[in-house]
């Protein structure tokens, strides 16, 4: 009888140590189905490009397809609403930036998500730059010139913008608070959306993506005026920044990050973040994003998140300051 009971306990525990065993070695063999990386942007902008280098990538090493799905919408909240509350799985990410995760606190009085609690970080991919751009057939040819006429015809200029909370709006908008001027704001669906109509002058100046202005200025479509960053960019040298146009420590730029919905496995978090940095080094995908005025970072998950709890409050006082309101 001793010997039986010896025996079903010696059962129990290797049972205990089998089922122990298990969600570890499920986690470990991640990822084991196709994989989402949503943006909450329209194709063809910064994020989604970043978005889609690295889904290369990892159904490369990995043999499982990513899949980049574009959702935008309310300054990025629609897609980042949806991973917040997603399975926390690996199986649905976010290239995420400051729009919603450190802008639109300040600007909605509700968000339906915690940029803090409810997402894992687990690299930051990419900071770039918004150009002030101005229809080819403009008669602007400096920031100087935009401000001179903006102070002649108040009210009767109009700038066209990402999406409300977007650094593209962002920097319009502290333009407008420097330079005491009053210009109408166009809200679009990113960056992409808003091309169209600035290049046929319907509206009549932006702050776009560097990503998308810089093609067509080179092309003789559009005129660059400035850059957002406070350096100038090695993608454009000739451009002054905001800064030496006349507008000191003017600075709004774009940043974008992988992150997982809260609660993601260790594990999980720490794979994704492993094969991110080391596509970010690899010489090509460097290359790639040179040519697309985009800096790459690659850091860990903890100076990730530490970026988002520091701007947050930094943004809000700019936007305060500003008079910044939902709307805009």
């Amino acid at each position: 009888m001793i010997r039986h009971v010896k025996l079903a306990a010696k059962l129990f525990a290797a049972l205990a140590v089998l089922l122990a065993a298990q969600p570890a070695s499920a986690q470990s063999s991640y990822p084991n189905r196709p994989v989402k990386i949503l943006v909450g942007f329209t194709p063809g902008t910064a994020p989604d490009l970043a978005a889609r280098i690295l889904a290369d990538r990892f159904s490369e090493v990995w043999g499982v397809p990513f899949v980049v799905e574009d959702i935008p919408g309310a300054g990025s909240n629609v897609a980042t609403d949806r991973v917040a509350k997603a399975a926390a799985d690996g199986t649905t990410l976010l290239m995420g930036g400051n729009p919603s995760l450190v802008i639109n606190p300040s600007l909605y009085e509700k968000l339906p998500f915690d940029p803090i609690k409810d997402f894992a970080p687990i690299s930051q991919v990419f900071i770039a730059a918004n150009v002030l751009a101005v229809p080819i057939e403009s008669p602007v040819k400096s920031v100087a010139d935009l401000v001179a006429l903006a102070k002649a015809e108040p009210g009767k200029l109009s700038y066209a913008h990402a999406g409300v909370g977007t650094s593209q709006h962002l920097a319009a908008e502290l333009f407008k608070y420097m330079a005491q001027v009053d210009i109408a704001a166009v809200p679009y669906r990113g960056s992409t959306a808003l091309m169209p109509d600035l290049l046929a002058g319907r509206v009549n100046m932006s702050f776009a993506n560097i990503v998308n202005v810089l093609p067509l200025a080179r092309e003789g479509k559009l005129r660059a005026l400035a850059i957002t960053s406070r350096k100038r960019s090695q993608l454009a040298p000739e451009l002054p920044t905001m800064a030496e146009s006349g507008f000191p420590g003017f600075e709004a730029v774009p940043w974008f990050g992988l992150l997982a919905p809260g609660g993601t496995p260790q594990d999980i978090v720490d794979k994704l973040h492993n094969e991110t940095v080391k596509t970010l080094a690899m010489p090509e995908v460097r290359k790639k994003f040179d040519e697309l005025g985009l800096e790459p970072v690659g850091n860990t998950p903890a100076e990730f998140a530490a970026i988002i709890k520091k701007e947050t409050p930094e943004w809000a006082k700019v936007i305060k300051d500003a008079g910044i309101k939902l709307g805009n």
